[in-house]
C-alpha cells in the first residue's frame, strides 16, 4: 500500500458541534486502500502554512470512492478547512500510517474527544460483539447516534450532562463493560489510564496515539514516541507515530 498525493473535491461539509466539522471527500481509489485507524494529511492553500494537518479517517465509502474526516478547529489551518464547501478542491496525501489490528474477539472501543471519529469505521468493520465507550466534555455528543448503529454505546461526560459523570474509565467501571480486546484513541492521559486498566485486567489493548506531525511519512522523525524495543530505522528506543503507528499494541510504547 502506498500513499498518494492528490487534489480532491469536497463532496459535503457540516458542523457537528461547537468547533467540530464533518467533511466528505471524493478520493478515487484511495478509498479502496484506507483502513480504520489510518489518517490523511490535509494541506492548506496558504503557502505560508507549509505543513499539512494530519486528520484521522472517520468513514470509508468504497462504493462512491469517498472518505470522511471529522476534525476540530484548533488553528488557522483547520479553520481554513472548515470554510470549504461542496465542489471546492483541497490537496491531501494518504492513506497514511498503520490502522487497527482487527480481531475476532469481544471488543471494547474506547475514545475521547476528537479521538472518537476513527472509531466509527472501526465499529462498522469489526464483525464481533462490541461496546463503544466515548467521552465528551458536555452534552454535544457528536457521532454518538451514528455509533449506536454498530454497537452498544456508553457515554461519559466531564460535566455529567449525559451518561456517566466523569471519564471513559469511570463509565467502563460503572457500566460493568467487559471485553477481550480494547481499541482506544484519544488524549494521552486517557490512553495511559486505559493501558493501565488493560494490564490490570489482562486484556489485549491497542492505542492510537495523537502527536504533531510534519512529513507524515516517517522521514523527519518529528513525531516519535518512546518504545520498549529499539526501532530498526533509528536504532534507539523510538517509534515514528506517523509511519510505525499511529496504532500500536499498548505494550509496545511508553505513554
Amino acid at each position: 500500500m502506498s500513499a498518494k498525493m492528490m487534489t480532491v473535491s469536497v463532496n459535503s461539509q457540516k458542523k457537528l458541534a461547537d468547533g467540530v466539522y464533518s467533511m466528505w471527500l471524493s478520493v478515487g481509489t484511495m478509498a479502496d486502500e484506507a483502513r480504520p485507524g489510518q489518517f490523511i494529511s490535509v494541506y492548506s492553500s496558504d503557502s505560508s502554512r507549509l505543513l499539512p494537518r494530519p486528520i484521522s479517517i472517520c468513514e470509508v465509502d468504497t462504493e462512491f470512492r469517498a472518505l470522511r474526516i471529522v476534525y476540530r478547529v484548533v488553528g488557522e489551518g483547520t479553520k481554513e478547512f472548515s470554510k470549504l464547501r461542496a465542489g471546492q478542491k483541497v490537496r491531501i496525501m494518504g492513506p497514511l500510517g498503520n490502522g487497527f489490528y482487527m480481531k475476532d474477539k469481544k471488543a471494547v472501543l474506547v475514545a475521547g474527544g476528537i479521538g472518537i471519529p476513527p472509531m466509527l469505521e472501526l465499529a462498522k468493520q469489526l464483525d464481533c460483539e462490541k461496546t463503544i465507550v466515548v467521552g465528551y466534555r458536555d452534552s454535544e455528543t457528536f457521532l454518538s447516534g451514528e455509533l449506536e448503529q454498530y454497537g452498544d454505546v456508553v457515554i461519559a461526560t466531564e460535566d455529567g450532562s449525559v451518561g456517566t459523570a466523569g471519564n471513559v474509565l469511570d463509565a467502563i467501571r460503572e457500566n460493568n463493560v467487559e471485553g477481550d480486546v480494547i481499541y482506544s484513541c484519544g488524549p494521552t492521559p486517557m490512553l495511559k489510564a486505559i493501558k493501565a486498566y488493560a494490564e490490570e485486567k489482562g486484556i489485549e489493548c491497542q492505542v492510537s496515539l495523537e502527536e504533531k506531525m510534519a512529513c507524515g511519512i516517517g522521514a523527519c522523525l518529528a513525531c516519535v514516541c518512546k518504545s520498549k524495543e529499539k526501532d530498526a530505522h533509528t536504532n534507539v528506543h523510538n517509534k515514528r507515530i506517523c509511519k510505525d503507528g499511529p496504532v500500536f499494541y499498548a505494550e509496545e510504547v511508553e505513554l
